[in-house]
């Protein structure tokens, strides 16, 4: 049997009973920590609390040569662990499935994501998110800023009127996390000045949000990681109450922002929302840059 075990997002509290269970009664316990971690708790101190020995993959053990987690499953009941979700990684999806072609019995125990708390957190409404996308450090992809593909996909959602969750690039080898103040920076060079809402340190006891301008935000310190940032499309009335009273942002920004947000919407046929044009979007943009 393979477990597949998350752990949700601050400390060794944070996994649910069922969770907590399938790690004690596991014969072989292994986890990565390469797509996220917990925020107050590392492998030393699982260990300590789960009275176990941990075995840390790298990536080349999990998406390329998974043998040693398959064949401890394959004997007898092995634990797979990472913080939030493990589904939400789709190389771990691809790890069930090796699992399952050996003829291996897997089963899900899900945990808090980032994705959900983040929903929670800034009142944004979680129906209303499209596609994530993971803002990489520059010199990952060999050119300065945001990658095109990162600016088409928030342009898209916002288009069809969804919020974008923009996942902060990890380094855990270099125990190196991309803040939101760098990628405030890089999306407001890149996208534009817009209304941006970061969150730092989900479910922790004290997590932080804030909603400002990009630039605003890129002058912000918001302490330990991790982060992500959150670019809004149109906002409903209450996610705008929500907004202004979870982060304390200026009524007169939330009350800007949503007068662009429907001008955008109203410039955009219903059947065009998927392929707005670039015209409309800057022109709309400039709007609400320049406050006018």
């Amino acid at each position: 049997m393979l477990s597949f075990v998350g752990l949700g997002l601050y400390d060794t509290e944070s996994i649910t009973l069922q969770g907590k269970r399938a790690i004690e009664e596991a014969d072989h316990v292994f986890a990565e920590f390469y797509t996220s971690r917990l925020l107050d708790a590392n492998a030393d101190i699982l260990e300590q609390f789960y009275e176990i020995t941990i075995d840390i993959c790298g990536r080349a053990e999990v998406e390329q040569d998974p043998t040693a987690i398959l064949d401890a499953a394959e004997t007898g009941e092995a634990a797979f662990l990472t913080a939030g979700d493990t589904m939400i990684s789709t190389t771990h999806t691809d790890l069930r499935l090796r699992a399952m072609e050996r003829g291996i019995e897997t089963r899900i125990i899900h945990g808090v994501t980032a994705q959900t708390a983040a929903s929670g957190l800034t009142g944004l409404q979680n129906y209303r998110f499209g596609k994530s996308v993971t803002l990489p450090f520059p010199e990952s992809h060999g050119t300065t800023g945001v990658p095109p593909s990162v600016c088409d996909s928030i342009d898209a959602n916002r288009s069809r009127g969804l919020h974008t969750l923009v996942y902060l690039d990890i380094k855990a080898a270099q125990n190196k996390y991309m803040t939101a103040t760098t990628a405030a920076t890089l999306l407001a060079d890149s996208i534009e000045d817009t209304l941006g809402v970061v969150v730092a340190r989900a479910g922790s006891p004290s997590p932080t949000v804030a909603a400002e301008r990009l630039s605003t935000l890129a002058s912000i310190e918001f302490g330990d990681p991790l982060h992500l940032v959150v670019i809004p499309a149109s906002l409903h009335h209450l996610e705008a109450d929500a907004l202004s009273a979870l982060t304390n942002a200026s009524s007169q920004l939330i009350d800007d922002y949503r007068e662009w947000s429907a001008a955008f919407d109203k410039e955009i046929p219903g059947s065009m929302r998927s392929h707005s044009t670039v015209e409309t979007q800057c022109a709309l943009k400039i709007i609400f840059i320049s406050g006018e």
